[in-house]
């Protein structure tokens, strides 16, 4: 029999000062749904259902975590909630004789749940905060574990929400910006243009373009917001740099809005012959395979083989597909199972989490910052045709 991916556990970064590893392998999309699933959007509260509803415990062992989850909210945020849940069991069952007693915590998707969750789970001996994953979940279950001197490991995607104690283990989409643009400007591209949606997730991926740009010298020609499925006016504005004075694009659309990009480049001239389009991890999705105005476009993300084994074994133990933010409850609790086994008092240590060399998870290697966000290995993947292409794999370690 193969030995199951949690398992195989390597922890010399933790003893002599190389990496500590989970899993290895990349992933990137959430098969069968066209987008990914982090679409759920962490940076908001879902609406509440009224009334809480206790979780139960996964494992038996000595070593108590709590897994803080919106089981009681509604619509999607359940779903993820279901589907973060399941991986944090299918983490249980694959890694040998984990040391765990995972307290399963409904913060009912508000701040006030996750507050009254992390107050209940350190007061029955948890060591460690698994989640939330909205952002005010993470700051106010924040509060309450830092208060006690216990970290938290959140899934939101609000960088705002990370600082020393609380680690985001999530998609960050600051990571994909760097990576997308470094390479653009080491084939040479060396003038930019954006069209970024005018949302919260746009506002976050602008900071970081300009951060990019700034730090590689690359010249800013333009930038325009466009409100969601509204882009043509801010295409429009764009279109006098197509011919000759830029030489990149970085469209960060979901894909529900490409079609529509699309079109609007096409109608004002735009060749990604000329003009090389540049887009996020949400362009790992089949709409974007079949925009014309993209073809031979680059974007970051986590390579996708991971994902794929990972969701293979989740179909069937679940008979379901996982969110494709599944992986980070999986990781989460590989991590805390493996740090228990391997560490002394504190388990958890600042230390420990922030190992310089990472972990290898599902979705590639990946390390926390003292900040609080994460780093995470990506690879640079090419849209062609009917399909994506990777054209730089995402890096085994860190340098």
């Amino acid at each position: 029999m193969t030995e199951p991916i949690s398992r195989r556990i390597v922890l010399t970064g933790l003893l002599g000062g190389s990496a500590a590893g989970l899993a290895s392998c990349g992933g990137v999309m959430d098969p069968g749904r066209g987008r990914p699933s982090a679409a759920i959007d962490p940076l908001a509260d879902p609406p509440a259902a009224p009334a809480p509803s206790a979780g139960p415990t996964i494992g038996t062992g000595a070593v108590k975590v709590a897994l803080i989850l919106p089981l009681g909210a509604s619509g999607q945020a359940a779903s993820a909630a279901t589907s973060l849940r399941n991986a944090a069991d299918l983490a249980m069952a694959e890694f040998q004789n984990p040391d765990l007693t995972i307290l399963v915590k409904d913060d009912r998707g508000t701040a006030d749940g996750a507050r009254e969750a992390a107050t209940a789970a350190l007061a029955e001996g948890a060591e460690l905060i698994l989640g939330p994953l909205f952002a005010s979940a993470v700051a106010a279950a924040g509060t309450v574990a830092k208060a006690q001197g216990r970290p938290v490991i959140g899934f939101s995607t609000d960088a705002g929400v990370a600082s020393r104690g609380v680690y985001l283990l999530s998609f960050l989409p600051q990571n994909e910006v760097d990576r997308v643009i470094d390479y653009a400007a080491a084939q040479g591209r060396r003038s930019f243009a954006a069209l970024v949606p005018d949302t919260t997730y746009g506002s976050v991926v602008e900071g970081a373009f300009r951060e990019a740009a700034a730090r590689r010298g690359i010249r800013v020609a333009g930038l325009e917001r466009y409100a969601p499925g509204q882009p043509a006016a801010a295409v429009t504005r764009l279109a006098p740099l197509f011919s000759g004075q830029i030489d990149a694009i970085l469209i960060p659309a979901p894909g529900d809005d490409l079609p529509a990009i699309g079109s609007a480049l096409q109608s004002a001239g735009f060749s990604p012959g000329r003009v090389k389009p540049l887009g996020t991890g949400l362009w790992n999705d089949p709409r974007a395979a079949g925009v014309a105005a993209i073809q031979g476009g680059w974007f970051a993300s986590p390579e996708i083989a991971g994902f794929t084994a990972f969701a293979g074994r989740y179909r069937a133990r679940f008979n379901a597909e996982p969110t494709r933010i599944a992986t980070l409850a999986y990781d989460a609790v590989s991590l805390a199972a493996a740090l228990a086994r391997m560490q002394g008092t504190p388990r958890y240590s600042e230390a420990a989490l922030l190992a310089p060399t990472g972990f290898a998870g599902v979705d590639g290697v990946f390390r926390f910052r003292p900040d609080g966000t994460n780093e995470r290995a990506l690879a640079v993947n090419e849209v062609r045709g009917e399909g994506t292409a990777v054209i730089s794999p995402a890096p085994k370690a860190f340098g």
